[in-house]
C-alpha cells in the first residue's frame, strides 16, 4: 500500500470544464455501477480507490476496491493497481477536477497503458482524466493458407525451377504458425535440408504484418544473420508478396563512435606502432554508410578498435556533437519502426537484462519493445547466456582502462585526468591520481603471478571447499586489487563531483565515468571472490591465456589470467527474463533432442518450469538420403582414449584417412594440445601428398573457413567452435573424423560444478549432464558433413566406446540411420576410398 494520496480540489465546480459523459453506461456495466455505489456507500460517502478491467470496447466490466480513505484523500494501493486496465476514485463533493496528486497518478498510469476516471458518489458522472489504451484483438494466422505457400500450389512452386514440395517443412510452419496464435512456446527440432528459415519466416512475417507486432529472431552465428537480411527475407517476401522490413542489428561496438575517432585522432602518440591503422580507419569512416566493423577492408586489431568503437557506457546520447552522424542512432532509427528484428543471442541477452533490471517490457531498451521470439540455432542458447550473464576481468582489460586517464610515452604524457584536472575545482590533481594508477598496476602484477603460481601446469582452476585453503593468496590479492581500485575510484568520483554544471557534458568528462564504472565492476568482482562461500549460486574460478601472435609482438609477457564469475544455472534466469514474459517463443534447431526428449535441452534452458500445457514439440527429419550418402565407420581396432598408446594410434589413422578422401577433411578433436600433436605428425607424416594443412589458430577463422571452402585439397585441424556452426557443402568436404566423443573436460570449472550440484541432489552427473552435453555436440560434428542433398560424405570415428560402452547406443540413436561400417582402420580407409568415388 502506497502513502501516496489522491485529495480531491475544493474549489467550486464549473461543469463547463468538466467532461461529463451523457451516458455513464457508455463506461460502465450497471453491475460495476452499483458494485461501486455499495462501496461508496459502506465508506460512509468517502473516497474509495478501484482499479477496474475493460473490454474490448472500452467498457469497466469488472471492479476491485481497492483502498478506503477519508472525505478527502484516499491512498493508491499499487499492488492492485499494477494488475489493472483502469484506475478509479471517487469526489465525494461531486467536483471532478482532478487535483495534481490525481494528475501525477493519471501521469504515471498513462506510462502502463492505464486509464484514469474520477466518478461522483452516485456514480452517475464521470470525468475520463486518461484514456487506457485498449487491448489490440489479434488476428490469428489461417493455418491454412500459411501451408498454401510452400505447397505445390503456392507461388514458391512457380518462383523455383528447384522446386519440390516438403511435407515436413509444412508441418514444421504449421506447428510454428500454432505457437504464435496459441501464445506457445514452441520447441522443434528441424534436420538440415528440412528448410526451417523459411518455415519460422512465412509465419513470423505474416503476424507481424497483420498484427503490427514486432517478431524478434536470434541466431547464434553472423553467418545465419546474413543469410537470413540478405537472401532468405527478400526470397520469404517475393513468396508471401508482402514487403516487410527487416533490420539486422549487431552489437553497438561493432560500430565506429565518430567522436571517440576524433579524440583519438588528436592524440595519434596513443597507437605507436599502429597509426596507419588507426589512419586507415579514419579515412574509411569518412565515407562509410553504416560504420560497421564488418564493412572494413581490413581486420583491424582490437587494442586500436576498442579506443574507437561505440559503448553503451560511454556515450553522450543527445548531448554528443555528432549525434546527427551517428551510425548507432542511425541503426536504432531503423530498428524502431522494424517489424523483423534480426540479432545474435548475445545482443538479445544484453537487451533481456536491461529489462529485468528495471526497464521492463513495454519500453524500448538495447532493442525496441517485442513479445516474440525466434530462436534459430537455438542448441547454443544456454552456452551463450551462461558467457554473457558471467562477469570477468584480466591484467590487460584494466591497463586498457588505466591507459585512457593515464599513459606515459618517451617523454610525453596524456590521458583524460589531465583534462579532468583542469576542469574540476576538487583539490585532488594529476599527481595523486598517477600514484593511485601505479598502485593499481602493481596490484595486479602481485595477484597474476601469485596466481600463475596457483595454476602451475593447469589450463584453469576452481574456488571451491577444497582449494579454498591454496587459494588463500590469490583471495588476498583479490582484496588488495580491489582496494587499490576502490582508492582510484574515489579519486576520480571527488574530481569529477567538482567539475562545474557547464563542463559537465565536456567528452572526456563523459569518458571518464565511462572508466570508473568500468573500475567499480571489477571492484565489485574482486568482492565477490573473497566472498565466494556466500555465493552458492555462482562458480568462480580462473584460467590461464596466451594472446595471439599479432597482438603479443609488443607484451612483454602474453601470458595472462582471466578471473572469472559465472551463473551456477541458467535455467531460472532464462525462464524469468524470457520465457514467461514473453507472448510466444519458438526454439528451433538441428540438435536439441536427445534419444528423441527434449527434456535435457528444456530443463538446462529454463523451459522446464513452464506449464506442459503452453509447451509444443516436434521433430522434423532431415529429407536427404542419408542412407545411400553418408557412410558412418567406428574403428574397432583403436586403443581406449585412455590409453598412452591412443594418441599415436590418432596420428596414423587421420594421416591413412585423409589420404584416402584425398584431403576435404575436416578433423574434429576436444582439445587443442591433441589436435597441434596430430597436425605436426601428419603434416610430417603426409609430406609431398599435395594436401594443404589448416589449423585451427593459425589465422582468423573467417579466413581459415574461407580458404578450407576453396581449396579443394585441403584439411582442416580444428576443435570447439568448429564442431558447430559451420557450413561447407560440395566436394571441399566429403570426410569428418571425430578424434573422441566429445565429452566436457572434467576439470573444467563450470563443468565440474554444475556436475557437483546435480550431484548433491542425488542424480547422475554423467547421465544428466556429460552425457546429453556430449551427445548434442557429436551431432553437431556430425551434421558437418551433408549440407546440400547430393553432398556424399563419410564419417569416421575413432572412439570406440560408441560401440562397446553401453551408453554408446544413445550417440548412435541420436544420428540419422545410415550405413554403418565397424572394422579396423586399414579397412575402412579403403572403404573411404571406394565409397567416395561412387
Amino acid at each position: 500500500m502506497s502513502c501516496f494520496f489522491m485529495p480531491e480540489k475544493t474549489k467550486p465546480v464549473n461543469t463547463a470544464t468538466i467532461r461529463i459523459m451523457e451516458n455513464i453506461n457508455e463506461r460502465f456495466s450497471m453491475p460495476v455501477i452499483i458494485k461501486m455505489r455499495r462501496q461508496i456507500e459502506r465508506s460512509d460517502g468517502n473516497e474509495v480507490f478501484f482499479t477496474g478491467s475493460v473490454n474490448s470496447k472500452g467498457m469497466v466490466t469488472s471492479v476491485t476496491a481497492a483502498a478506503r480513505g477519508n472525505e478527502s484523500a484516499v491512498p493508491l494501493n499499487r499492488n492492485e493497481a499494477g494488475k489493472s486496465s483502469v484506475l478509479i476514485h471517487n469526489h465525494p463533493g461531486g467536483n471532478l477536477h482532478p487535483s495534481d496528486a490525481d494528475l501525477a497518478v493519471a501521469a504515471a498510469a498513462s506510462e502502463r497503458a492505464q486509464g484514469f476516471y474520477i466518478i461522483n458518489n452516485d456514480v452517475t458522472q464521470v470525468y475520463a482524466v486518461m484514456e487506457p489504451v485498449l487491448a489490440v484483438k489479434l488476428e490469428p494466422l489461417d493455418v491454412g493458407k500459411v501451408s498454401y505457400y510452400l505447397s505445390s500450389e503456392g507461388p514458391l512452386s512457380v518462383q523455383s525451377e528447384l522446386y519440390e514440395e516438403r511435407p515436413v517443412q509444412i508441418s514444421l510452419m504449421q506447428n510454428i504458425a500454432a505457437a504464435f496464435n496459441k501464445n506457445a512456446i514452441g520447441v522443434f527440432e528441424a534436420g538440415t535440408g528440412v528448410g526451417k528459415s523459411y518455415a519460422y519466416l512465412i509465419p513470423a512475417m505474416l503476424w507481424a504484418l497483420q498484427n503490427k507486432q514486432r517478431v524478434v529472431i536470434s541466431t547464434g552465428t553472423i553467418n545465419l544473420q546474413q543469410q537470413l537480411t540478405e537472401k532468405d527475407i527478400p526470397a520469404t517476401e517475393k513468396i508471401i508478396g508482402k514487403t516487410v522490413k527487416a533490420v539486422l542489428v549487431k552489437g553497438r561496438q561493432n560500430y565506429i563512435c565518430l567522436r571517440r575517432l576524433e579524440a583519438a585522432g588528436n592524440d595519434r602518440d596513443l597507437f605507436s606502432d599502429e597509426t596507419e591503422i588507426f589512419d586507415r580507419i579514419a579515412e574509411w569512416a569518412k565515407t562509410s554508410r553504416t560504420g560497421s566493423k564488418s564493412e572494413l577492408p581490413f581486420l583491424p586489431p582490437e587494442n586500436v578498435w576498442s579506443r574507437v568503437k561505440s559503448e553503451s557506457d560511454a556515450c553522450m546520447g543527445m548531448r554528443c556533437p555528432f549525434r546527427e552522424k551517428c551510425f548507432v542512432m542511425q541503426i536504432r532509427k531503423e530498428a524502431a519502426d522494424a517489424q523483423i528484428l534480426v540479432v545474435n543471442h548475445h545482443l538479445l541477452f544484453a537487451d533481456i537484462e536491461s529489462r529485468m533490471n528495471g526497464v521492463g517490457y513495454d519500453d524500448p531498451a538495447v532493442l525496441p519493445s517485442y513479445r516474440r521470439i525466434i530462436f534459430d540455432e537455438a542448441h547454443g542458447i544456454e552456452s551463450a547466456a551462461t558467457s554473457f550473464f558471467s562477469e570477468n576481468f584480466t591484467r590487460f582489460k584494466i591497463q586498457q582502462q588505466l591507459n585512457l586517464l593515464y599513459r606515459k610515452r618517451r617523454n610525453s604524457a596524456s590521458g583524460y585526468i589531465f583534462t579532468l584536472e583542469l576542469l574540476s575545482q576538487s583539490s585532488i590533481d594529476s599527481v595523486a591520481v598517477i600514484a593511485a594508477i601505479e598502485a593499481v598496476k602493481l596490484s595486479v602484477i602481485n595477484l597474476e603471478t601469485a596466481s600463475l603460481d596457483l595454476l602451475g601446469d593447469n589450463y584453469s582452476l576452481r574456488l571451491y571447499d577444497q582449494t579454498s585453503r591454496s587459494f588463500g593468496p590469490v583471495i588476498s590479492l583479490l582484496s588488495a586489487v580491489g582496494e587499490s581500485l576502490g582508492s582510484l575510484s574515489g579519486l576520480l568520483r571527488d574530481m569529477l563531483e567538482e567539475v562545474p554544471e557547464d563542463d559537465k557534458d565536456t567528452p572526456a568528462v563523459w569518458e571518464v565515468r565511462s572508466v570508473l564504472r568500468r573500475l567499480d565492476a571489477a571492484v565489485l568482482l574482486c568482492k565477490n571472490f573473497t566472498v565466494w562461500n556466500e555465493k552458492p549460486d555462482t562458480v568462480f574460478w580462473m584460467q590461464k591465456q596466451r594472446l595471439s601472435p599479432d597482438m603479443a609482438k609488443n607484451v612483454k609477457n602474453p601470458v595472462y589470467v582471466i578471473y572469472t564469475q559465472t551463473p551456477l544455472d541458467i535455467a531460472p534466469l532464462m525462464n524469468t527474463g524470457v520465457f514467461e514474459p514473453m507472448e510466444s517463443v519458438v526454439c528451433t534447431s538441428a540438435t536439441l533432442e536427445i534419444g528423441r526428449s527434449f527434456e535435457y535441452w528444456m530443463r538446462r534452458t529454463g523451459i522446464s518450469f513452464i506449464d506442459r500445457e503452453r509447451i509444443l514439440q516436434g521433430e522434423y527429419v532431415s529429407p536427404f538420403p542419408y542412407k545411400t550418402n553418408m557412410l558412418f565407420a567406428v574403428t574397432k581396432d583403436a586403443p581406449f582414449p585412455d590409453s598412452a598408446d591412443f594418441s599415436a594410434y590418432v596420428n596414423k589413422a587421420v594421416g591413412r584417412l585423409i589420404a584416402s578422401s584425398e584431403g576435404r577433411a575436416l578433423v574434429l578433436f576436444t582439445s587443442y594440445e591433441s589436435l597441434r600433436r596430430t597436425y605436426e605428425a601428419v603434416k610430417i607424416s603426409s609430406a609431398g601428398s599435395g594436401i594443404t594443412f589448416l589449423k585451427q589458430g593459425d589465422d582468423d577463422r573467417f579466413r581459415l573457413l574461407d580458404t578450407f571452402k576453396k581449396d579443394t585439397t585441403s584439411v582442416l585441424f580444428a576443435t570447439d567452435s568448429f564442431w558447430q556452426g559451420i557450413d561447407v557443402p560440395g566436394a571441399a568436404l566429403s570426410q569428418v573424423i571425430i578424434v573422441k566423443l566429445p565429452f566436457s573436460v572434467p576439470n573444467d570449472p563450470v563443468f565440474a560444478a554444475r556436475s557437483e550440484s546435480v550431484a548433491k541432489r542425488g542424480g547422475s552427473p554423467f547421465m544428466e549432464l556429460s552425457l546429453p552435453d556430449a551427445v548434442i555436440k557429436f551431432r553437431q560434428g556430425i551434421g558437418r558433413l551433408i549440407r546440400r542433398g547430393d553432398d556424399r560424405g563419410v564419417v569416421v570415428v575413432l572412439d570406440r566406446r560408441i560401440i562397446e560402452k553401453q551408453y554408446g547406443r544413445i550417440f548412435l540413436n541420436s544420428i540419422p540411420e545410415t550405413k554403418k561400417l565397424y572394422a579396423s582402420f586399414s579397412d575402412i580407409s579403403d572403404d573411404v576410398a571406394e565409397f567416395l568415388v561412387q
